[in-house]
């Protein structure tokens, strides 16, 4: 799966937007890739079986057939990984577990860009309000950077509330504030409307997301990707919240005077309520 995610990556901007449909299909749709044949891919994709021919043989595959079998045999194995001699060793599943998030969390890192993360922390500083959103499994990465960033600034908020609807507090946000959308794949259809709607109300959106969500890119002001990939079924969501964490941290650093003050203020709040346990 490792190998067909790298593949999409340095191909995508050169395919025809056809075959960037049938792309952006399956990397929204990884785990049941298997059970697709190529009409089904094609059908469900909205193109041509000989769309979907011409996508495999540009990515280096004989057919269509043959990328299903690598897949099958990568699932069926784990993910092949460099060997870390100094780690967890063996072919365990913890073994492979531990290096692919270490590979996961070392690409992110050398893949960011330090101007357009240092873009990023400067338009959170300034920002009138951060609005963040997240859903499926990006909700909880969300939830948890709203709670990190919150102790640094005020006015932090995740929409919508819980079983309510976007639309009532979509409608006050500006471009004097700064969205940051969490949204890894298997989306939501309502995605790319948000999105639309941020970028025509010219608010500045960060978009948090993996490698491959290349048709999403142009809706964002910046993005930053972290790569999902897992020796089993699941997605790993380490990465995800490693950059969180940095985030938090940048901003605090950006932000020490005032982020410092306030960080104790909340901490005396915490002792006026009797709200965590002593140690």
């Amino acid at each position: 799966m490792k190998q067909i995610d790298e593949r999409l990556r340095s191909e995508y901007p050169q395919l025809t937007p056809q075959e960037q449909r049938v792309a952006a299909f399956i990397i929204d749709h990884f785990d049941d890739l298997i059970g697709y044949n190529s009409a089904d891919l094609a059908r469900l994709s909205g193109v041509s079986k000989a769309t979907v021919s011409r996508l495999f043989k540009r990515l280096g595959y004989a057919s269509y057939r043959a990328m299903r079998d690598e897949l099958r045999t990568l699932r069926q194995s784990g993910m092949p990984l460099t060997d870390n001699r100094d780690a967890v060793q063996g072919n365990t599943l913890l073994a492979r577990h531990y290096k692919q998030e270490m590979a996961n969390l070392t690409a992110w890192v050398n893949q960011l860009d330090a101007s357009l993360f240092g873009a990023v922390i400067a338009a959170l500083a300034q920002a009138k309000r951060v609005v963040l959103m997240g859903w499926r499994n990006g909700y909880p990465v969300a939830m948890h950077l709203r709670q990190q960033l919150l102790q640094v600034r005020r006015d932090v908020l995740l929409l919508p509330q819980p079983g309510q609807t976007l639309a009532e507090e979509l409608v006050d946000v500006s471009p004097q504030d700064v969205a940051i959308v969490v949204a890894f794949r298997r989306r939501p259809r309502q995605l790319r409307a948000v999105l639309t709607q941020l970028h025509s109300r010219q608010v500045p959106t960060l978009l948090i997301c993996e490698p491959q969500a290349q048709a999403l890119l142009p809706l964002a002001n910046w993005h930053l990707a972290a790569p999902l990939d897992s020796v089993s079924a699941f997605d790993n969501y380490a990465s995800a919240m490693s950059l969180a964490n940095l985030l938090s941290n940048a901003l605090l650093h950006e932000m020490l005077a005032q982020g410092r003050q306030r960080i104790h203020q909340i901490a005396d709040l915490y002792g006026d309520l009797d709200e965590l346990e002593q140690r």
